[in-house]
């Protein structure tokens, strides 16, 4: 049974994860909690002293070498805890500190402090693979005091089987920082970390270890202490209250009047901040608009390029941006103790992961404003990422037999053409597999082990349900009347959650709801600037050579243009009106959406102008593909060609390249007029269809046109996924 302590922690001195806040403690080991007060100092600056909970975290694991689940708000002392534990063990003999952490490039500031402090750090993970010899000769000559390896380490074969379990085995300490992601209850849950457990479960007797994070409710604290593998646990959690956060909720109608918020009240938010929003192409039209104001803002997200991802943070760090206006790929772990205020545009999807982002502001400033600004296209979003959850047991169980049947390993990549999942949400239920014993990662990809495997259906549902109440409590946050800090707290089962006295409910002043129309123009005539830049399929996917007879590069006398579509389906402009056409029945575009299409092609800088109009026949909505393959010829004074003909049964949607090409492959027909009719056109062919998911149907109806003899294609769609 864990050992539970819910000991106070009030407020630090505004080092983030490092210093105390002055309190004495427990008496006894007054010598050691000497030295432990010398560590910190040395770490925070001269004032610092240790919390009694992170002295406690301290005896438990360098005195009594225990295991510990350290819970606490963001600034706390976290990392205090195991840097100097750390320095305590190592100057009693013990091995480094292996620190298992997602944040590696976010930990440079305290990976320098620690510098600073005569700790040596070091980190292995994949965007320095050329460093691994030298590091792992430093630990081996005992030059390293902390090693931090990222999660995506622990499933690589050769790090799993032959550099883990000696550092495991010589490790003074193992620390698991972000711990919440250990447990698919959690709102960042990452399969990777599921196998720490295998990994603390064979440490050596004697090994202390520590779980570390700020935003874990009871029912995940109970899960992570359960997977610290040790009886007597000890957990210690403390109250979450950040005192210097401000929270408040403006609610606007439309997105336009959003984002005509934000550019018309930055200026009034104190210093430099963040700007979340819930998708990638939100970040960059929020960017654009507000650079259209005059602000320093930068877009970061996951697809940001790494160096300029870094560029950014610098930026932001040195106070040369008003704002990152980022997506979740930056969280947790950001240090900025000035940070001034959050602003979310779009609500995330749960209280939890709510907090947990809100956290980065306030932790070295006495006021820092929380500001959420929701949309009615929130909920589609979360949508969108619930339909990611562990697949359903026939697709489940359809890979097993697959890598069964196979008889030696295989890659993703030659395991899509067999199972219906895009890469990614297969990627994922590999490594649950890997975890769960029924599958193996291996050189050249994966194995089946034959291990009896249960899907465990009963929990796969509780989750979804968690998902989905915590989904109605965000909801619920939107239009509560009292305080909104009790509430995300109670949201996490803090025991010491009461009203804050700052919130906008609290204090009755609240920001204003109104825009002005100008600003509202403006940002209106942003969000509906059309156009997005197509990429065609370059290359055919693994695994359909046997039965298409196509393989590698896609040959230039087969591929499409690069094209043009209207607007991403996850745009907060356009996205939004393309989410309810397609929401809708089969109709024509009203006039609105038609013009705007004629402005992508007017801004189209071709090289040659196209000589005609095909559309790709729709079953679901031919009303709306062919009219406005029509119109387009119409208004271009270019003769309409006809359609490429969908054959057979509809058909069913997939999820990844391979099942996606092999279900279109047969499925199109090229009538001989049309095909006649594009050979004798003095131009491209202007190909229209309504969206384009994975490209698929765009590339087998492009290469249908070219071995007619068009000279070139050009696709253009209403709308894209992403």
């Amino acid at each position: 049974m864990a050992e539970v302590s819910d000991g106070a922690a009030t407020a630090g001195d505004g080092h983030e994860d490092m210093a105390g806040d002055g309190r004495e403690g427990t008496a006894g080991d007054g010598g050691l909690r000497e030295e432990a007060e010398r560590c910190l100092r040395a770490l925070a600056g001269d004032g610092a002293r240790l919390r009694d909970d992170q002295w406690t975290a301290i005896r438990a694991l360098v005195v009594e070498r225990r295991r510990a689940l350290v819970v606490q708000r963001t600034g706390w002392g976290k990392s205090a805890v195991y840097f100097v534990a750390t320095r305590l063990l190592r100057e009693r003999g013990a091995g480094p500190t292996v620190i298992v952490s997602p944040l590696l490039a976010l930990m440079r500031n305290q990976i320098d402090a620690a510098g600073r402090a005569g700790i040596h750090a070091r980190t292995i993970n994949s965007a320095n693979t050329d460093d691994w010899r030298s590091v792992f000769a430093e630990v081996e000559a005992g030059e390293v005091d902390v090693l931090l390896v990222s999660p995506e380490r622990l499933n690589n074969p050769d790090f799993r089987d032959l550099v883990l379990p000696e550092l495991a085995a010589g490790a003074g300490l193992v620390v698991v920082d972000e711990a919440h992601c250990i447990s698919d209850w959690g709102h960042d849950f990452r399969p990777d970390y599921r196998r720490l457990r295998t990994l603390l479960a064979d440490l050596p007797p004697g090994i202390p270890v520590l779980a570390t994070t700020a935003t874990a409710n009871a029912r995940v604290t109970q899960d992570v202490a359960e997977q610290l593998a040790a009886d007597d646990a000890l957990v210690l959690r403390g109250a979450l209250e950040r005192d210097s956060l401000h929270l408040a909720v403006v609610r606007l109608p439309e997105a336009e009047r959003r984002i005509a918020w934000l550019g018309e009240h930055l200026d009034a938010l104190p210093g430099s901040g963040i700007i979340y929003t819930l998708t990638v192409a939100a970040a960059h039209e929020i960017t654009g608009y507000l650079r259209d104001r005059g602000y320093e803002v930068a877009a970061y997200s996951g697809q940001t390029d790494p160096a300029e991802r870094l560029q950014a943070e610098r930026d932001l760090l040195d106070n040369k941006l008003k704002a990152l206006v980022a997506t979740s790929a930056l969280g947790m772990g950001f240090d900025k103790p000035d940070l001034g205020f959050i602003v979310h545009v779009g609500a995330p999807q749960s209280p939890v992961a709510y907090y947990q982002q809100i956290g980065r502001a306030g932790r070295g400033v006495d006021r820092a404003e929380v500001i959420l600004l929701p949309g009615a296209e929130d909920r589609d979003i979360w949508a969108y990422f619930a339909s990611l959850a562990f697949p359903p047991e026939p697709v489940v169980r359809a890979t097993l037999e697959a890598l069964d049947a196979a008889g030696r390993p295989l890659s993703t990549g030659a395991l899509e053409p067999r199972v219906d999942l895009n890469r990614a949400r297969l990627e994922m239920m590999l490594k649950v597999l890997d975890v769960d014993g029924a599958v193996r990662r291996v050189k050249g990809g994966w194995t089946a082990t034959g291990t009896d495997w249960v899907y465990d259906r009963a929990r796969y549902e509780r989750v979804a349900a968690e998902r989905a109440r915590e989904q109605n409590a965000m909801l619920e946050y939107l239009g509560i009347e009292g305080c909104r800090e009790e509430f995300l707290r109670r949201q996490l089962d803090d025991p010491a959650a009461g009203p804050c006295g700052r919130c906008d409910n609290c204090t009755g002043r609240h920001w204003p709801a109104e825009v002005s129309e100008a600003g509202a123009a403006q940002a209106r005539d942003r969000l509906r600037r059309p156009g997005v830049d197509v990429a065609p399929r370059r290359m055919w996917p693994t695994g359909v050579k046997d039965d298409l007879g196509v393989s590698g590069r896609i040959s230039a006398a087969h591929m499409a243009e690069p094209g043009r579509a209207l607007g991403r389906l996850t745009d907060i402009g356009w996205g939004n009106r393309l989410r309810d056409l397609f929401a809708g029945g089969d109709t024509e575009v009203t006039d609105e959406m038609f013009d705007a299409v004629v402005k992508v092609l007017a801004a189209w800088e071709w090289s040659r102008r196209p000589a005609g109009v095909v559309t790709i026949g729709s079953r679901s909505r031919p009303r709306l593909v062919g009219g406005l393959g029509r119109r387009l010829a119409g208004i271009g004074r270019l003769p309409y060609l006809g359609e490429i003909v969908p054959l057979g049964e509809p058909v069913p949607r997939r999820h990844n390249s391979a099942q996606r090409l092999r279900s279109v492959w047969h499925a199109l027909a090229l009538p001989d007029e049309v095909a006649a009719a594009a050979r004798e056109a003095d131009g491209p062919v202007l190909l229209v269809d309504d969206r384009i998911e994975t490209g698929w149907t765009m590339t087998v109806a492009a290469r249908h046109l070219r071995d007619a003899g068009a000279p070139a294609v050009l696709p253009l769609v209403l709308a894209v996924t992403t």
